[in-house]
């Protein structure tokens, strides 16, 4: 018990710090203070943790089981990431192709060069949309695929990076959709969740609303107007304005906007960044090939480039956070993604660790959640003894 949360499930010999630093979250006063969450954690290929906690509701009604799903904003451009890298895997398109070749329809306005790797790494110049865009307005799939086809890159594309909050997802959707025949939501289902059996998703079925976490905003909001951030970085946050409780809207859960609106289990996150971790394998499942995995999380640039709106320096590979700026842990090569709110998966290939977390209550900061940084320690402390 930590207070009045009780903390479930299940952690193997050896790793018993991990349930410790699960439970001190819960415990925290303030602004990170738990309502409820999940931490999964996978070691060599073996489930190592499996917790979860808390209430999945504001009120305190309904419990948080093993199953409950959270929506994990931004942690699901890894899962988005990751489609990509399937199909580029299978040789359906190239990182190096241009966007045009599969999406003739983005090939104007000075965009015809753009490529899907600077889609990937945030280098595009289309880091918010130009026309008004409500949070109503990212339910409706073609509406803002056709602004982005319409739109003109506010840098030359490949000369800078800075980070594509929401456009991402619809930039990374339509490539996927165009080279597939599949939208990306499907896409998941089929070639990721299905076979790896993992809680993701990217459009949640109405008859799996009951598993969803309400989530709740944070205790104290960031002033995103004085943030010190240049023009172009500022379109991120501005055009479209975020909503901390839309997710708990069905329309927001049953659309497809495979850069924030994901639905997942901390199992369901640790079991993709476990297949990534071992070479694109676990349980039988082959996600990708040890290729494929190095080819997505290979670093898109060298020169000490900064990301405009986050800060970090050359922090982008084919859509994966590579971990320069030490959020997962002291490997460099390490790499995952997180979420608005607290959420992330990573994996860190030397360790041969992968880690999924999801949580209701949302943290204020847009980037630090000093959750990251004790689980992580935790886990990949108990990995170096094991």
């Amino acid at each position: 018990m930590t207070g009045r949360y009780e903390i479930f499930g299940t952690v193997s010999t050896g790793f018993e710090a991990a349930r410790d630093a699960f439970a001190e979250n819960f415990a925290r006063e303030g602004d990170y203070q738990e309502t409820g969450a999940g931490f999964a954690a996978f070691h060599r290929g073996r489930c190592v943790v499996d917790l979860w906690g808390g209430f999945a509701d504001g009120a305190h009604t309904k419990k948080w089981t093993c199953d409950t799903l959270c929506n994990v904003w931004s942690s699901t451009k890894g899962i988005s990431a990751t489609a990509a890298a399937i199909l580029v895997d299978r040789g359906v398109f190239a990182y190096e192709d241009r966007v045009a070749s599969l999406w003739p329809e983005f090939g104007r306005s000075d965009k015809e060069g753009i490529t899907v790797a600077q889609i990937l790494s945030h280098q595009a110049g289309l880091p918010g949309f130009v026309e008004p865009t409500s949070v109503e307005d990212q339910c409706d799939w073609i509406g803002c695929c056709a602004k982005l086809a319409r739109q003109r890159p506010v840098w030359e594309p490949g000369t800078a990076t800075s980070y594509h909050a929401m456009t991402y997802g619809w930039l990374v959707g339509e490539i996927v959709r165009r080279a597939s025949g599949k939208s990306i939501g499907r896409f998941i289902h089929e070639e990721i969740a299905k076979p790896l059996d993992a809680d993701l998703f990217v459009g949640l079925p109405e008859n799996a609303d009951l598993r969803a976490a309400e989530m709740l905003a944070p205790k104290r909001m960031t002033d995103t107007s004085s943030l010190p951030l240049p023009p172009a970085a500022r379109m991120a946050l501005t055009n479209p304005q975020q909503d901390p409780l839309a997710p708990n809207t069905r329309a927001w859960r049953a659309a497809e906007i495979p850069a924030a609106n994901g639905q997942a289990s901390a199992m369901g996150l640790a079991r993709m960044y476990a297949a990534l971790a071992g070479g694109g394998l676990l349980d039988g499942a082959n996600l990708l090939s040890r290729e494929g995995v190095e080819r997505m999380t290979k670093p898109a640039t060298s020169d000490g480039r900064q990301d405009m709106f986050l800060g970090f320096v050359d922090s982008w590979s084919m859509g994966m956070a590579i971990n320069t700026p030490g959020i997962y842990g002291p490997n460099p090569r390490a790499f995952g993604h997180s979420g608005w709110g607290g959420s992330f998966g990573c994996a860190d290939p030397n360790a041969e660790v992968a880690i999924g977390y999801v949580c209701n209550q949302m943290g204020p900061e847009l980037v630090g959640d000093p959750r990251t940084a004790g689980l992580c320690k935790a886990i990949l402390d108990c990995a170096a003894r094991a």
